[in-house]
């Protein structure tokens, strides 16, 4: 998709992370323990996987963006996180990950706000021979897009947006309704148990415009980015979206939706 180079940059800057709240609610959701080892999926520059990785033995970290990889990692020695290993790759890696992690000897793999870019079908099958018995899967949504929700600047932003790239901007990235139904169906058909999407927190940031700038490069593929000659053009069009408000009012609903390998063993669907 071509999430390197500058957008690596401006996702490290100007993407939130799960507070504490989240990450203990993971903890007791798959009894993760000092003896605990997480996949994180997607896991851009660290977000998840480096505050999970204070509860657990050991995280594994996937991205298929080298530059996402490198940012995560230079985070993580910040923080003098040692516990956090680095993989390039994807969903579709998952069936050779077998052979080096062995099987059911996962605890939980998670995946925050990235499940819209994989082949959710696939991952919940390939992933769920490393789970053990009662461990299971987490699809988090970190907010709806802020260009996707219902408030007048969001509406404003969005149809900035798609005047610049002359598109129709669709996609929820995984949020709505619908997708989250569409994950829960295929977690079921892939043979998890208690399938279930709770709201793990929900409040109101303030953001100011150059905050909001940064987060929409972190979201525009590589080769889309506004050329250099062209950004005080499309920064305008965005701070004239915004209009005269001195921040953008962003409406962030926390959720996980959480699936659970049965502690039976059974027949895994074909």
């Amino acid at each position: 998709m071509g999430f390197g180079g500058e957008v690596a940059a401006c996702y490290s800057k100007f993407r939130r992370g799960y507070d504490a709240s989240v990450i203990g609610w993971l903890v007791d959701a798959f009894a993760l323990d000092k003896g605990a080892t997480v996949i994180d999926l997607g896991c851009g520059t660290g977000q998840l996987a480096i505050p999970i990785s204070a509860r657990v033995r050991a995280v594994l970290g996937i991205d298929p963006e080298p530059e996402m990889l490198e940012r995560a990692a230079a985070e993580a020695a910040r923080q003098r996180c040692t516990n956090v290993s680095w993989m390039l790759g994807s969903d579709r890696d998952l069936g050779a990950l077998g052979a080096l992690l062995g099987e059911r000897s996962v605890a939980a793999a998670v995946v925050g706000n990235a499940i819209h870019l994989m082949d959710h079908e696939s991952l919940f099958r390939a992933v769920r021979p490393l789970l053990r018995p009662e461990g299971g899967v987490a699809v988090l949504a970190n907010g709806t897009p802020l260009w996707q929700q219902d408030s007048g600047c969001s509406r404003a932003v969005r149809a900035a947006l798609e005047h610049w790239f002359d598109t129709r901007l669709a996609s929820m990235c995984g949020t709505d309704e619908a997708s989250r139904r569409l994950y829960a169906t295929a977690l079921a058909a892939a043979g998890y148990s208690d399938v279930a999407e709770t709201v793990l927190n929900e409040y109101a940031d303030e953001l100011d415009p150059e905050w909001v700038i940064g987060h929409l490069y972190s979201a525009i593929p590589q080769d889309q980015l506004p050329a250099a000659e062209e950004r005080p053009a499309f920064e305008e069009r965005i701070r004239e979206a915004l209009g005269t408000n001195a921040t953008f009012t962003e409406h962030v609903v926390v959720s996980a939706l959480t699936a659970h390998v049965p502690a039976c063993p059974q027949r895994l669907p074909r």
